[in-house]
C-alpha cells in the first residue's frame, strides 16, 4: 500500500460520508494508512454540519443514504463550501457519469471498489486540486504585481500635487463602494477599483508650475490642464487588458458633467460611460476633503453642501442620491486612508477656485 503514498497527502483532509459501517471501516484502514486526515459520518446531515464548523479538502460521500443523500450533499457542498467531492454509489444504472461530474463531483467510484483504485482516485483529486490552489496563487501573485506597477506608475503622475500615494488607493475604494452600492457585477466591482486610481495618468504631461499654482488658473493654463484628459487616454490606449481599458475610458471621462458643460467632449447624460460618472463624484469627494496647493481641507457638512448642490450639473443625480444616503461611508474611508486634517476646518476658507466654480 504505501506505494500509493502522495506526498500531497499529509496535507489533504477527507471527510468519508456513508450509512454502511464496514465501508467507513474500509476507507478508514485504506486512505489514513495512505497518510490522509480521515474523518467520518454517516449520513449527508451530519457530514453538512461537520463541513460547515471545519475545513475539508474532499469528501468521499455515497449516494443512497437516509436524512439527507449524497446528491443533495455534493450540491451543497459546492455551492457553499470549496471541498471536491468524490462521489460512491453501487446503482450505477441509476445515475450517469456525466449526471453525477455535472453537480460539480470531482470523481465517480462504482461499488464494490478496491483499495487500490480508491487511493488512486483520492490522490489523482488531491494532485489536481493542488495544482489548481498553486495556479490561482500565482494568478494572485501576477495580478498583485501588476496592479503595483500600475500604482507606481499612477504616483509617478501625483506626486506633483500630492504628499503620498494615498489619494490614488482612495479613489478606488470610493469607487468600488459605490458600484456595491450600484449593484453593479463583481466583475465591475473589481476592475473599477484597480481601474480608476488611473483617472489622472495625464496629468504627467501638465507642466508643474500649473498643477501647483496655489491660485485661480488663468484662461490658457486651464486648457492646457484639461488636456491631462487625452494625454492620459492615449498613453491608456491599445490595452487587451480589461482593468487598462476602463482606466482609458475613465482618463477621458472624469471630468464630463452630466449637464454636458464638462471636459474633453462635453458628453452629457448617459453618453458619460457610468466609470466615468462614478469616478468624477469621488474625485471630487476626495479633492474637497484633502488639502491642495490652492486650498485646505474642508469640513465634511461644507463638503456635503457643495455636492449636493451639483445634483443633475456636475454628477449624475442617482450616483448623487446614493453618494448622499451613504455620505458616512465616504467619510469613513477618508479618514482610514492618509490624514483627514480635521484641525485645519475651523480656519478653512473656500478656495478661489471653489467660489467661482
Amino acid at each position: 500500500m504505501n506505494n500509493f503514498i502522495s506526498k500531497d497527502t499529509q496535507k489533504a483532509n477527507i471527510l468519508i460520508v456513508d450509512d454502511e459501517s464496514m465501508i467507513r471501516d474500509l476507507l478508514e484502514n485504506t486512505l489514513a494508512r495512505t497518510g490522509y486526515s480521515c474523518s467520518f459520518a454517516e449520513d449527508g446531515a451530519k457530514a453538512l454540519e461537520m463541513i460547515s464548523g471545519q475545513t475539508f479538502d474532499i469528501v468521499v460521500t455515497d449516494i443512497d443514504m437516509p436524512v439527507m443523500n449524497g446528491i443533495e450533499l455534493a450540491k451543497k457542498i459546492k455551492s457553499k463550501f470549496t471541498a471536491d467531492v468524490i462521489v460512491m454509489t453501487g446503482q450505477i444504472h441509476s445515475y450517469q457519469y456525466d449526471e453525477i461530474i455535472n453537480l460539480g463531483a470531482s470523481d465517480f467510484v462504482e461499488k464494490p471498489f478496491s483499495p487500490r483504485e480508491m487511493v488512486l482516485r483520492v490522490n489523482r483529486v488531491v494532485r489536481e486540486r493542488n495544482l489548481k490552489l498553486e495556479a490561482q496563487k500565482a494568478h494572485e501573485e501576477l495580478k498583485d504585481s501588476y496592479i503595483d506597477s500600475i500604482h507606481r506608475l499612477v504616483m509617478a503622475s501625483e506626486y506633483k500635487d500630492e504628499d503620498t500615494g494615498d489619494h490614488i488607493v482612495r479613489i478606488g475604494e470610493y469607487c468600488l463602494l459605490m458600484a456595491q452600492k450600484l449593484n453593479l457585477s463583481e466583475e465591475y466591482k473589481e476592475t473599477i477599483n484597480y481601474a480608476a486610481p488611473m483617472h489622472d495618468i495625464g496629468k504627467i504631461g501638465i507642466p508643474d508650475k500649473i498643477i501647483l499654482k496655489p491660485g485661480k488658473l488663468t484662461f490658457d493654463e486651464f486648457e492646457i490642464i484639461k488636456t491631462h484628459t487625452k494625454i492620459g487616454a492615449r498613453l491608456l490606449s491599445k490595452s487587451k487588458s480589461k482593468i487598462l481599458q476602463m482606466a482609458q475610458e475613465i482618463a477621458l471621462s472624469h471630468h464630463e458633467k452630466f449637464n454636458g458643460l464638462g471636459y474633453p467632449n462635453q458628453l452629457n447624460e448617459i453618453d458619460i460611460p457610468i466609470s466615468g460618472r462614478i469616478t468624477a463624484l469621488a474625485d471630487t469627494f476626495d479633492a474637497l476633503t484633502s488639502k491642495r496647493p490652492y486650498k485646505d481641507p474642508y469640513p465634511p457638512e461644507v463638503v456635503y453642501d457643495i455636492m449636493k448642490k451639483e445634483r443633475g450639473k456636475h454628477f449624475d443625480p442617482d450616483i448623487l442620491d446614493i453618494f448622499i444616503s451613504n455620505f458616512d461611508q465616504f467619510i469613513e474611508i477618508r479618514g482610514k486612508v492618509g490624514t483627514f486634517e480635521g484641525e485645519a476646518f475651523q480656519d478653512y476658507m473656500l478656495s478661489e477656485r471653489d467660489q467661482t466654480s
